[in-house]
């Protein structure tokens, strides 16, 4: 059935509690987490491979292309070392996560636990007799920083196609053949930036209906197929004729810093993902090894990129590395790839909210209108990322808001308190205690200080020289 392979969910075969409308959102959103895996479901788990594509794909986005104006705001020597331990402590937290969930599902008898349910089922058996009888907020909790956070990336997404696609259209007649630096012109808009954005979005719209995780790795392929020849040309151009960097400050001012803070955490935009990815593993066993290999690789790009672009581009750097290249078709052809490789990954970040959302919206149905409320509710979860793009257009600001507020949130503040309540009634040692609550700690004064500047930077009036792309624009 078309339905069945293209949305990779079958409705007539959807149990009937759906209809009676009873189910909390733990249950609903836990569609994929059956006692018996099916051997129709079987054939469409994850390969080690596949995986591995999925988890680069989820953290190589947007963010990545900020790197070099976040390493600006650090410094030269701050931002590279603050990035390798915010991503050492990211991926800690990561396999935090994963140790929670492990060990929740056997203490249940459960295949599989979510991130929400994970934090749920850890308060049921808490001390505080408070928290036991409000467990289920934590899944709420949970449930409503993963879909900001995911559809936060997307609306980054939005802006960050939309940007490129505009310098690409309109500054095609004064594209060259030579690759020279790139000297800002002073050009006049022929269209909005907001008709870019939309479009952009029938097109997203479409793609997000695909569901199918097995599916979404052909295009996940692709995205990195692209991403990769766009990332060598980048690498390519970065790395010849670089200035003498003495000329740059080993350390920016705290502010600046705070800015740095939120984009960097965003760029590690793949927490969302983790347990959902072994989970759809045909051996989940083998997941730690996917993780490790796949983060030290995204780590190690992550430095490389934002210091040599730092480096090569010092105060005129833009909130992405792409807009800062030269105006000649080869450069162009960059953003182009970037920028289908970003289309394509929007829907792997669309996944999360969407499972957490949808199922829940859909056990208030009768199972005729199931398929019909899936497809609405996906659209009007793409047009809001659409909408909230148009509203904000500062791709640097938003990254770092996203990051501050709820990336932060789900990377460094949770995993730790989570796995104090898991394991804190089997003997915890004083050293584990320390460490996870001075991890929450720097996530929480990263989160309160960094939303802070970048809220402050948002209301203050756009200087042309720091915004994005529509910056180079009079």
């Amino acid at each position: 059935m078309l339905k069945t392979s293209l949305l990779g969910r079958d409705y007539s075969s959807e149990p009937n509690s759906l209809d009676n409308g009873a189910k909390s959102l733990s249950e609903s959103s836990s569609t994929t987490t059956s006692e018996k895996v099916h051997p129709a479901e079987e054939a469409n788990r994850l390969t080690m491979v596949q995986s591995l594509i999925h988890l680069l794909k989820c953290n190589i986005g947007t963010g990545l292309l900020g790197l070099p104006l976040a390493m600006k705001n650090a410094g030269l020597l701050v931002g590279p070392i603050s990035l390798l331990a915010i991503g050492i402590l990211t991926v800690h937290c990561m396999v935090i996560l994963l140790n929670c969930a492990h060990h929740l599902s056997q203490r249940l008898q459960k295949t599989f636990v979510d991130y929400g349910e994970a934090m749920m089922y850890s308060l049921e058996t808490c001390p505080n007799a408070w928290l036991r009888t409000h467990s289920v907020w934590g899944r709420y909790t949970v449930s409503f920083l993963l879909i900001i956070t995911q559809l936060g990336f997307c609306s980054v997404y939005f802006m960050f196609m939309a940007d490129n696609l505009q310098q690409m259209v309109e500054e095609a007649q004064v594209t060259s053949n030579t690759c020279q630096p790139r000297k800002i012109p002073v050009l006049t808009p022929i269209l909005d930036i907001r008709f870019y954005m939309l479009t952009i979005l029938p097109f997203l719209v479409l793609l997000v209906f695909i569901q199918n995780l097995k599916m979404l790795s052909i295009f996940s392929t692709l995205a990195n197929v692209t991403t990769l020849g766009s990332m060598a040309l980048i690498f390519e151009y970065i790395v010849q004729g670089i200035p003498d960097p003495s000329r740059l400050p080993l350390m920016a001012s705290w502010k600046t810093f705070l800015l740095f803070f939120g984009t960097a955490i965003f760029t590690f935009e793949g927490i969302g993902m983790v347990l959902s990815l072994k989970n759809q593993m045909k051996q989940p066993q083998q997941f730690s090894f996917v993780l490790y290999l796949g983060m030290s690789l995204v780590i190690i790009l992550y430095i490389c990129l934002g210091t040599l672009g730092y480096m090569k581009f010092g105060s005129n750097t833009q909130a992405s590395i792409t807009l800062n290249l030269p105006n000649c078709w080869l450069y162009q052809s960059v953003k182009l790839m970037y920028s289908i490789g970003i289309f394509f990954t929007y829907t792997l970040q669309f996944h999360v909210p969407a499972e957490i959302i949808i199922p829940f919206v859909i056990s208030q149905v009768s199972e005729s209108w199931a398929l019909s409320v899936d497809l609405s509710v996906r659209t009007a979860l793409v047009c809001l990322t659409c909408v909230s793009a148009i509203l904000i257009p500062r791709l640097d600001l938003v990254i770092s808001l996203v990051g501050s507020v709820s990336s932060s949130a789900l990377a460094l503040i949770i995993p730790p308190l989570l796995e104090l309540i898991t394991f804190y009634p089997e003997d915890m040692s004083c050293v584990t205690i320390a460490k996870d609550i001075m991890i929450s700690i720097l996530g929480l004064l990263g989160c309160v200080f960094g939303t802070y500047q970048a809220l402050y930077e948002l209301t203050q009036p756009i200087n042309h020289s720091i915004a994005n792309s529509t910056g180079v624009y009079a």
